[in-house]
């Protein structure tokens, strides 16, 4: 029997990758339903190549720009998307909407049981106990995407959690790896988004180069793997062969890796708890790189100690922290702020907010909100 994919976010970087890997599963899988926010040529496009039973599309105002195929039903909307959820009853759901934008989709997906194949981090950062304990009410198994968390979960399988020790993030450095704080007053937008290993979004890129990206992927393995943040740590490692690894109490340390290639963690949570051939050749492991490691500069790329601040926090700093750092990121993209006051705008909004343990998604939402607008006002004045 076919397992239905539901792909949410299928117009961005991983989601397009997924129906990459998806186009080869054919005979395994079916892409029952896709999702994007806005990019209504994109979605059409690939509901004609993959006909899936609907789409949807989250800017409604963007949906008269839709082609599907006949048969192929259409929602609208952000409750849209939560509605297509329920609506194709997916085996497998990949949710890769990026940002808080993803979080009801997720919690829906963890409503209807199944895969979730989780590459939206930001849904446990802003949600971890809610996500959590939906999967727990339906039997769902969150399988994480992003390729630290799914390399620490194969490390993982298999073993007692009493066992571990240690979980350890591997970081490329991004763009500005070695740079101090001094020459990092002067980086562009365009320098951030020259990522050396990786293709991605341009968020999650600069999240990459100001080393944001770690923070949230420490709380998002906090809450995956159920361990406390000084059980966590960051190492770089330019290479980008070791997506991370795991120390067990005996010492010994176990890594996954594998060229950095998004399609291997999306084939594995495809294929969970099974694996698929990827139809590759093998690695020539007389090729890779010499693998080197540094510890992180913490004065340089200051926000990595906010992650490890908010996974200990917990409640809703985590909102605090995203909401703040997308306004931040947005406001350097577009030429308004400099790249070190990224961290200055977050550090301000956790600062001015009162954290709440065990927050409900009104709750969550609502301080979303109120983030973006205080964050949005401590953003420089642009010139008249």
């Amino acid at each position: 029997m076919l397992r239905r994919v539901l792909v949410l976010g299928s117009t961005g970087s991983v989601g397009r990758q997924s129906l990459e890997v998806l186009a080869g599963l054919r005979d395994s899988h079916e892409v029952v339903g896709l999702a994007a926010a806005r990019s209504a040529a994109r979605l059409s496009e690939q509901a004609r190549d993959f006909h899936p039973r609907a789409v949807a599309l989250a800017d409604a105002s963007q949906a008269g720009d839709l082609a599907v195929p006949p048969g192929c039903r259409v929602f609208t909307g952000a409750e849209g998307v939560v509605r297509l959820v329920e609506h194709v009853v997916p085996d497998i759901v990949l949710c890769a909407i990026t940002g808080a934008a993803g979080l009801r989709s997720t919690l829906a997906a963890a409503e209807g049981g199944g895969v979730v194949g989780l590459a939206n981090k930001e849904s446990l950062v802003l949600a971890g106990h809610l996500v959590k304990s939906a999967c727990r009410r339906s039997g769902a198994r969150l399988v994480p995407v992003d390729s630290e968390h799914s390399a620490l979960a194969q490390c993982l399988q298999g073993h007692e959690p009493s066992h571990v020790r240690r979980l350890v993030l591997t970081a490329s450095g991004g763009p500005f790896r070695g740079y101090s704080a001094e020459q990092l007053l002067a980086v562009t937008p365009a320098q951030a988004l020259r990522h050396p290993s990786w293709d991605m979004g341009p968020r999650i890129t600069v999240d990459s180069a100001t080393l944001m990206n770690k923070a949230l992927e420490v709380i998002e393995a906090c809450q995956l793997f159920d361990v406390p943040p000084e059980n966590v740590s960051v190492v770089v490692h330019p290479q980008s062969v070791i997506h991370s690894m795991v120390e067990f109490i005996d010492g010994a340390l176990l890594a996954q890796l594998s060229p950095p290639d998004m399609r291997l963690p999306i084939r594995w949570a495809l294929a969970y708890p099974g694996r698929v051939p990827s139809g590759e050749a093998s690695v020539d492991i007389a090729r890779l790189p010499g693998l080197t490691f540094e510890a992180p500069d913490p004065v340089a790329f200051p926000c990595l100690l906010l992650g490890q601040l908010v996974a200990r926090s917990g409640g809703l700093s985590g909102t605090v922290l995203n909401a703040a750092n997308e306004v931040a990121v947005e406001a350097f993209l577009a030429g308004r702020l400099s790249f070190t006051a990224i961290h200055a705008v977050v550090a301000d909004a956790l600062d001015r907010f009162e954290n709440e343990p065990e927050p409900d998604v009104a709750r969550i939402e609502e301080t979303d909100r109120r983030v973006r607008r205080h964050a949005a006002s401590r953003l420089p004045q642009p010139a008249t």
